[in-house]
């Protein structure tokens, strides 16, 4: 069949999720944008995520299952994933959750409006009707930082340019859980960013999701920023620079001090204190700032 439509890299990567990855193969299989390809990654499930993958690949050529020879990790293996991917968008769809029908074709119709943008994010605030809208590198991030958290989405809230996802050199691993949101940022100043008004995917949330690792948003959440403020160029003044960072700092202690709160668990303070070189000097004068 000829198309001129883009084709579109759909990236599942799975680990452990044979109670919904049928559904989430049965949702990209459903949509209206029909040029894609699905690269399904597993990542050594122990149960029979791979098998009922192989199922859907068995019927239909779009379809590509990888089982991974070791356990690499959520982002490391979105990356693998991405190193498969042909399409000139790359759209993460995660085994435990569903694309909307038309939400292939929503992204694309949206991102193909604007041709130098980067990546396109899912808006959760008031767009006044508008399908998207397009900002600047220099817009979105001041805006991101001193308005509305627009880049704090996952990557199955957004669609990447895969040049651009590569010409940044996909997901930076170290910062763990927050790996997304340094990524985005980063990507944002690549290009223009797409504000996307429509929900096109169903995040399930259960017990068994990244979202719920509080010690590694704790601990990686202070990471990313620090990175940013300290070492990458961002489109904001020194003196700008220089709040983000004080407020960086006293929102780390107010962090540490909740969750000392709610664990009782010394050791693990030090442990987050420790790796993120963060200092009971810092702890208690940022406080005061």
């Amino acid at each position: 069949m000829i198309t001129t439509e883009p084709l579109v890299s759909v990236l599942m990567t799975a680990y452990n999720r044979e109670k919904y990855i049928a559904e989430a193969i049965e949702s990209v299989l459903a949509s209206t944008y029909i040029n894609f390809e699905l690269i399904i990654m597993d990542d050594c499930s122990t149960d029979k995520t791979v098998s009922i993958a192989k199922k859907f690949e068995a019927v239909d050529a779009r379809i590509k299952v990888y089982a991974n020879e070791s356990n690499l990790g959520d982002y490391p293996n979105r990356n693998r994933a991405a190193g498969l991917a042909s399409g000139k968008y790359i759209k993460y769809v995660d085994s435990d959750d569903r694309i909307n029908e038309d939400g292939l074709q929503y992204c694309v119709e949206q991102m193909e409006k604007y041709p130098t943008a980067a990546i396109g994010v899912y808006c959760p605030y008031d767009m006044n009707g508008e399908k998207s809208i397009s900002k600047t590198s220099d817009k979105i991030i001041r805006e991101h930082f001193f308005k509305k958290h627009y880049l704090s989405i996952g990557p199955t809230g957004a669609i990447y340019n895969r040049l651009s996802f590569f010409k940044e050199g996909g997901f930076d691993t170290r910062f763990g859980v927050a790996s997304d949101m340094y990524f985005n940022i980063k990507m944002a100043l690549d290009g223009p960013v797409i504000l996307l008004s429509y929900l096109f995917v169903y995040y399930r949330e259960h017990d068994g999701q990244e979202k719920n690792n509080k010690i590694g948003y704790l601990k990686n959440g202070y990471l990313y920023l620090k990175e940013l403020l300290e070492k990458i160029k961002l489109p904001l003044t020194n003196k700008e620079v220089n709040y983000l960072y004080r407020k960086m700092k006293k929102r780390h202690s107010i962090n540490i001090f909740r969750t000392l709160q709610q664990t009782k668990d010394i050791t693990l303070i030090r442990t987050v204190m420790k790796q993120t070189s963060f200092s009971y000097w810092e702890l208690f004068s940022s406080l005061l700032k």
